[in-house]
């Protein structure tokens, strides 16, 4: 009912599906040097210091782990040989002394790969998450709008976590791997037949973990985007955006209602894969118990048809319930290693597609002093939006240190044409010329670098008011001359002083000591950030559609004024006398030019442009208001004498 019909997660990540469910402990060997080096590259290039001191500790901690087993084998032979227990005692002392020194020796360098890896960890993230952020804000606005381009940067933003975790599994992978590989050889020294029985206790408990975490995975990809859906319900009922309808409509209740029954649903999934775990884990355990009888007898037969002495027995057992473990442990972790590998290949084809549609370096340089900026036959589609374009063939011109009004309905284009205007887009068809200079060979950077742009959605950054203005050209030293030049430029003066910390006061109420502004004080700040950038060329995109009246006329004189300084000025407003003062205006409809001219030119041919600003001049002068009665007025018609009672 909320959502449309079932809930199943669908942006990128069920193609992984597949691959992971047809994963066995075969393939899963096979796979494991590429997945080491993935995250061996990872950490080499985060730290190489840390990764060094890994690799060493876990290496020498395997390489301790057989010396160990070996000293035991020695110190169990002399203990059980005959003789006086003294000599025996010191016959084992110096095996008994190697024993405790590779303990002493395995605790240090666990300790050094502990520290080591807690230093490479958040550091693999960090470089991570900054190729991750630095590449999804390089590329191309259209990049960002597509529908495909998006489904990876919505998995490919996991990948960062899933490198740091590849670290941890990736170190125990390779720990479990050295300390089994040093039980099996110690049990082939002791007997040829030992290896084979340590491989029989461990595959039940092995199929069991690779056996549930496969369901596991499998129950994320079908279940992953019902919990979003329900963490997105919880947010809502303590959304201050939603509170007050929750409130007056009582839409509490509905909401709870559905949130109770999404998160039954996930408690039965919950269930399911309690059951089928603990299904699997008594099965496993059954073929565990079997083959760990069939060792022990087979140990028994050794040792009393004389093939195995009692000290190599011992040694065996404590051998293989080692080499246990570690398969057990190596089973888990390559996984999970695996497992976190999808996501960062994710991660790095993000990289490949973000290289492909990055923003151009360098270009063509534009002229210095442009007189016009001019469309010639310029088309633009949104990819697979709308039956029509954009933008159908539009020929006109900007000329520089003017005021240039874009006016039409909605859809009509408007928007997208100051787009591309300013860089975000490139055209299908057509050329944007400056002055003869292609917009699409010229330096997306220096582009970029001329235009300020208040668009009509603009950000309202949760940061200081400071902030909010500056952010406007973020590579501009921040001075206070340049904020007060801005906030004056824009009228917000008022709004800066109304402020309980002035300029430094945070416009975020999600925070302590935060403050909102209201919608008309967001405008004027949003104007300021414009004028704190000193664009030769301002766009405005409905500059004053949260503003009064009075409000109105001082931000249309600011920008009069802006446009007197030299400044161009590209205007895009419904409020059609608001662009009386325009030195042209163009009028769009669907997607084309249909007229061009100044504002009294326009009027006077009756076009599309004189009839948007007829039907909006009538609903001033078909209502009209009684004008309040002079002062004098009042004084002449109110009574001279009080009215008499009766």
């Amino acid at each position: 009912m909320l959502f449309g019909g079932p809930l199943r997660y669908d942006l990128g990540w069920s193609k992984h599906e597949d691959a992971f469910l047809e994963l066995n402990f075969r393939a899963m060997i096979k796979r494991l040097p590429a997945l080491l080096t993935a995250s061996l590259r990872l950490a080499l290039a985060a730290d190489r210091r840390a990764t060094r001191t890994v690799l060493t500790a876990e290496i020498a901690r395997g390489l301790a782990q057989a010396v160990s087993l070996l000293a035991v084998n020695s110190a169990l032979g002399r203990l059980i040989a005959a003789g006086p227990i003294e000599d025996r005692l010191r016959g084992a002392l110096p095996a008994l002394v190697t024993i405790a020194a590779v303990t002493v020796l395995s605790a240090l360098l666990r300790a050094a790969s502990t520290y080591a890896t807690g230093r490479l960890e958040p550091k693999v993230e960090r470089v991570a998450t900054e190729q991750y952020l630095e590449r999804a804000a390089a590329v191309e606005l259209s990049a960002i709008e597509d529908h495909a381009f998006h489904k990876l940067l919505d998995t490919a933003q996991y990948g960062a976590s899933s490198a740091r975790r590849m670290i941890s599994y990736a170190t125990r992978v390779v720990n479990a791997a050295i300390s089994l590989v040093a039980a099996a050889g110690v049990l082939t020294v002791l007997h040829p037949a030992l290896l084979p029985l340590l491989v029989t206790m461990t595959l039940p408990s092995a199929w069991s973990a690779l056996t549930m975490a496969r369901r596991r995975y499998e129950s994320f990809h079908a279940w992953v985007q019902h919990a979003r859906a329900g963490r997105l319900i919880g947010q809502l009922l303590i959304q201050p955006e939603a509170a007050p309808e929750i409130r007056l409509h009582g839409v509490g209740p509905f909401l709870l209602r559905h949130f109770r029954s999404m998160s039954e649903n996930a408690e039965a999934e919950q269930a399911r894969l309690a059951k089928l775990a603990a299904r699997t884990g008594l099965i496993a355990a059954t073929w565990t118990g079997l083959a760990t009888v069939a060792t022990y007898a087979t140990l028994g037969g050794l040792l009393l048809g004389g093939a195995m002495a009692l000290s190599v027995a011992g040694t065996a057992v404590i051998a293989i319930r080692t080499g246990s473990a570690n398969l057990d442990t190596l089973v888990v972790e390559v996984n999970s290693l695996h497992e976190e590998a999808l996501f960062v290949g994710d991660l790095q084809r993000l990289h490949q597609e973000a290289e492909r549609r990055m923003i151009p370096v360098g270009g063509a340089a534009l002229p210095e002093e442009p007189r016009e900026i001019r469309f010639e036959n310029v088309s633009f589609a949104y990819p697979g939006e709308r039956p029509r374009p954009a933008l159908a063939d539009v020929t006109l011109s900007v000329p520089l240190g003017k005021i240039v009004a874009l006016v039409g309905e909605n859809g009509s284009g408007k928007t997208t044409l100051v787009k591309l205007l300013a860089g975000l887009y490139s055209p299908d068809r057509g050329r944007i010329l400056w002055d003869g200079v292609d917009a699409a060979g010229a330096d997306r950077h220096e582009l970029a670098a001329r235009v300020a742009m208040v668009a009509q959605d603009f950000k309202r950054w949760p940061f200081t008011a400071r902030v909010n203005v500056a952010v406007g050209r973020s590579s501009a030293p921040l001075t206070e001359e340049r904020l007060a030049k801005a906030v004056g430029e824009a009228g917000a003066e008022g709004v800066v002083a109304d402020l309980p910390n002035g300029l430094d006061t945070l416009l975020a109420r999600e925070f302590s000591g935060g403050h909102e502004l209201s919608g008309g004080q967001w405008q004027r700040l949003g104007i300021a950030r414009a004028a704190y950038r000193q664009g030769r060329i301002l766009i405005v995109d409905e500059p004053t559609a949260a503003l009064d009246a009075r409000a109105e006329l001082e931000v249309f004189e600011k920008i009069r004024s802006l446009a007197g300084a030299g400044q161009t000025v590209v205007l895009i407003t419904h409020r059609l006398a608001s662009v009386r003062h325009a030195d042209l205006v163009h009028v769009l409809d669907r997607g084309r030019l249909m007229e061009s001219g100044t504002p009294d030119e326009l009027l006077a041919t009756g076009g599309i442009y004189a009839e948007l600003y007829a039907l909006q001049a009538e609903q001033f002068t078909t209502a009209r208001v009684p004008r309040p009665a002079s002062a004098a007025a009042r004084a002449s018609a109110a009574p001279t004498s009080a009215p008499k009672a009766g």
